[in-house]
């Protein structure tokens, strides 16, 4: 069987074997000077929808990159549990850092909340745009760690928003605080689905902490040390994929 291209991209468009595809500037850019291919070149392309298509760059211009999409493969490596990280919102390359090391360990979902403890505050308007920006870091992830459906990257809420939609009602849910002796490991799988609520710089004030206590949040330490919170998240991913997921 010939060797799979190294190569990968995202694209928007849903993908068709046998479909020529153009490209505009920003991909064809990163095409170009950061994967320095050039026309007779083979890449993966993915949509995020699952699966990935083999490709052949056909014209590299200032107009565009056309490329011949052929034969899909059906690959998966995406992981037996879907876990939602809620994600306190912490400090510009903290929270890029996270979503895409979470991207990379097989979350499913990336919720960021602002909690009283957040320094940052985003307003509706600028809400928007760090999700989109977040949702690129996480695209970009994809294409480096071998995945081909993308994680749902939320828009940024209120952790109070985000307790009282429910989404989290069918997992089993944990809540990361330093001060308990409850060790994550002990909190076995309640079926595939998993809430995993973090806290940012600081951690969660003590009212949210019962507020999710409240909400059937079981609170779980990473052991005797106080973790940065971008280190608490990615430490428990790695630790729940590995006890059920796909790191066994």
């Amino acid at each position: 069987m010939p060797q799979k291209p190294a190569n990968r991209l995202y694209v928007r468009e849903p993908l068709t074997s046998g479909a020529e595809l153009r490209l505009g500037e920003e991909r064809s850019r990163y095409i170009g000077r950061v994967l320095r291919l050039r026309v007779g070149d083979e890449l993966t392309l993915f949509d995020g929808r699952g699966g990935e298509f083999s490709a052949t760059i056909y014209e590299v211009s200032r107009h565009g990159t056309v490329l011949g999409v052929a034969g899909h493969c059906d690959r998966d490596v995406e992981s037996p549990l879907r876990i939602n990280l809620v994600q306190g919102i912490s400090r510009g390359e903290r929270m890029d850092f996270v979503v895409q090391k979470a991207t990379e360990l097989g979350a499913h979902r990336i919720t960021p909340v602002m909690t009283r403890r957040s320094v940052v505050r985003l307003a509706d308007d600028k809400s928007e745009k760090r999700a989109a920006h977040w949702t690129k870091i996480a695209q970009s992830a994809c294409e480096q760690c071998g995945r081909n459906v993308l994680p749902i990257v939320d828009s940024p809420q209120s952790f109070e928003q985000w307790l009282d939609n429910g989404r989290s009602r069918d997992s089993q849910r944990v809540v990361l605080h330093p001060g308990t002796s409850e060790p994550l490991a002990s909190v076995g799988p309640v079926g595939r689905n998993y809430a995993l609520l973090v806290g940012p710089e600081g951690g969660l004030s003590d009212a949210e902490l019962e507020q999710a206590l409240t909400a059937g949040f079981v609170a779980c330490s990473l052991g005797p040390r106080v973790l940065r919170t971008e280190t608490a998240a990615l430490g428990a991913l790695a630790i729940l994929q590995s006890l059920y997921g796909d790191l066994r």
